[in-house]
């Protein structure tokens, strides 16, 4: 890995890009980060400033001192959080430009020369809070928006839910069709979202100036002492308002760095304050009362404008964290924190778009349930903090490790950043957490069961390593027997897939076995991920020839590329091996796992890790070989 020699500016300018960013046009990049990675963040001022205010007060009229207190506070949560922790910091964590909480944990493991489960664990736990955040997102987004027409006429109210299911069908339908075809509309869809949100602020500052003392962060202090108990509550309703900070890492290698913090200085963190403000002054001018100021601001005919608009802008959000998933998905499975799933390219010049119909259906069904269980954005916001405010603790403990290893910092330097950091988040995570009643216990239990797979993945694939290992033959004793007394020899290549290269492969004994022939050149190929999101051609194969008969082959992947195994070896041409896919034959191992009282696991976990390994996806369409060119040999193993 890099090492920073002048600050982590250095590191980011050094590293290459998974694409040339400074080939592209910046402003298309700012437009297309507004439609991708602000979409959820900007439609946080729908209900988030109600939410507050409703904790803050309780009786749907709030004080001028509440009303202040809480701006204050989203005031300064968008600028410590967002501008300073992420803009100025997290985003210069980047993995060779990609960013998100597993590439995080990629880099942070980078930095020590065996595997740390500490970081393991924080990554695990970060990924499957993001999935909490995944299922509530849509929900909450959609279904606030579809609320706004009870504000155009209540004769609507039995009409939110079942519209709001309307879309999110829609919107999971159109998954597999990729987002490609519909990506060109959503930057300037968000671009007018945060005009009009903008515009709508501003008018209404007017109504009550004095709402700009909000500025001052003494009101903060003033809120939080009058009434601990009410403010504890409310700071965790505050949160809401930085909900989607996450898609500012996750994003980074979609659009790289500059684009995303231009974006966010000059139209996103503008527009936001402005529409923050208006909502407040809004509120002071109306006596305090609450209601739902975002679109009650909205006077006459600008009303129904600004309800589609909200719509369509909660829908573009609601794609990001969906796209998001699968991304964190497959990035998952690499890392082998997760069984082999189906990925389907949507597009043929961009690898990042993917489409993966398991993640989608199951999505689909949890924020469905979701909606229909809670029924309204107001019960779902409890269960929204808490999966959000985990995930940015897990992104700061990670932080603090690259800023120590990789970017070398001074000890007293990282404790000073992260002590601001850590404080601010474990407030905001404590605020949430005593939610967990109200609806929290939603996004925790989506968080509970991701993190039971991945952790059962884990440690079953560990235990079923190294049970396998123990009954195999070490590879370099079984060539150098079969070289003295070869069997009968058959024209060709035969390439047998194993994860562990020391050790003579399963298929390669069965195959000795039963059909007592061996090929003229064997192979056996080993596929490893990376910590690092790309692999360059260079580095993709490693050969090393161990005798007239055999040789060992491993191939080396980014944890964000789709490995073509076939693809690959065709790099071996350069370095001397004559690959021709119409003369080899790839050899398979399929195993069947049977449950076992001496695995290692609880007997529960072990059929749990069983049940598992039979979802994964066909290796023969994972690694992309063509099926014709494949022998599977099925063993039974217990674990």
């Amino acid at each position: 890995m890099p090492q920073a020699t002048s600050g982590p500016e250095a590191e980011f300018l050094q590293q290459p890009r998974p694409m040339d960013v400074a080939s592209q046009n910046t402003k298309v990049l700012m437009l297309g980060a507004l439609g991708v990675v602000y979409g959820d963040i900007g439609t946080s001022p729908i209900y988030a400033f109600r939410e507050a205010l409703v904790a803050a007060s309780g009786d749907g009229v709030a004080s001028p001192e509440a009303v202040l207190g809480v701006l204050s506070l989203i005031i300064w949560a968008l600028t410590i959080i967002v501008t300073i922790k992420y803009i100025l910091f997290v985003l210069r964590a980047d993995n060779r430009g990609e960013g998100g909480t597993l590439s995080l944990m990629a880099l942070a493991q980078g930095s020590f020369q065996k595997p740390s489960l500490f970081i393991l664990g924080v990554g695990i736990c970060g990924a499957a809070l993001f999935f909490g955040d995944a299922v509530i997102t849509p929900a909450i987004s959609v279904l606030s928006a579809v609320e706004g027409m009870r504000v155009v006429t209540p004769t609507f109210e039995p009409y939110v839910v079942p519209l709001t299911l309307v879309i999110l069908a829609v919107l999971f339908a159109v998954q597999r069709f990729g987002s490609g075809r519909v990506a060109a509309v959503f930057g300037p869809i968000t671009a007018a979202w945060f005009l009009a949100i903008g515009i709508s602020g501003l008018i209404h500052i007017a109504d009550a100036p004095s709402i700009l003392a909000a500025l001052n962060p003494i009101h903060i202090i003033s809120f939080l002492s009058q009434a601990p108990g009410v403010a504890f509550v409310t700071v965790g309703a505050i949160f809401l308002a930085v909900t989607g900070a996450e898609a500012l890492y996750a994003d980074l290698g979609h659009f790289g760095r500059r684009p995303i913090v231009l974006a966010w200085l000059s139209i996103v963190f503008p527009c936001l304050l402005l529409n923050y403000f208006g909502q407040g002054a809004y509120v002071l001018a109306n006596d305090g009362r609450i209601g739902h100021p975002f679109f009650e601001m909205n006077e006459g005919w600008t009303l129904v404008p600004m309800v589609v608009l909200a719509t369509a802008a909660t829908v573009i959000a609601s794609q990001a964290v969906i796209s998001g998933a699968y991304s964190l998905t497959r990035q998952a499975v690499q890392l082998n924190l997760l069984p082999r799933l189906e990925i389907q390219h949507t597009s043929e010049t961009q690898s990042g778009q993917i489409y993966m119909p398991r993640i989608n259906m199951l999505l689909a069904i949890c924020v469905m349930l979701l909606v229909v269980g809670f029924q309204q954005s107001s019960d779902l916001a409890s269960a929204y903090g808490i999966s959000v405010t985990g995930n940015m603790l897990m992104t700061t403990v990670l932080l603090s490790v690259v800023m120590l290893r990789i970017w070398k910092w001074s000890l007293a330097r990282v404790i000073v950043l992260i002590t601001l950091f850590g404080i601010i988040d474990v407030g905001f995570f404590v605020s949430n957490i005593v939610k967990v009643l109200d609806g929290g216990w939603a996004s925790l239990l989506v968080a509970g069961v991701v993190m039971l797979a991945m952790t059962t993945w884990v440690r079953g694939s560990r235990l079923l390593f190294e049970k396998t290992r123990k009954s195999e033959v070490p590879l370099d004793f079984l060539a150098t027997n079969l070289v003295d007394k070869p069997p009968h020899l058959v024209p060709g290549t035969a390439v047998f897939l194993t994860s562990d290269p020391q050790s003579a492969p399963t298929s390669l004994m069965h195959s000795l076995k039963h059909y007592k022939v061996l090929h003229e050149n064997n192979v056996i190929l080993s596929v490893v991920t990376a910590r690092q999101p790309n692999v360059s051609v260079e580095e993709r194969v490693k050969m090393e020839t161990l005798n007239d008969l055999f040789m060992r082959v491993t191939l080396t992947f980014g944890y964000m590329e789709h490995p073509n195994i076939p693809k690959a070896l065709a790099i071996c041409r350069k370095q001397g091996w004559k690959f021709d896919i119409m003369t080899t034959s790839f050899f398979l191992s399929r195993r069947s796992l049977k449950a076992s009282p001496n695995s290692g696991m609880p007997l529960w976990q072990d059929r749990l890790f069983i049940g598992l390994a039979r979802t994964a996806a066909d290796a023969t369409e994972y690694f992309q070989i063509p099926t014709g060119r494949v022998i599977e040999i099925g063993t039974q193993v217990a674990v």
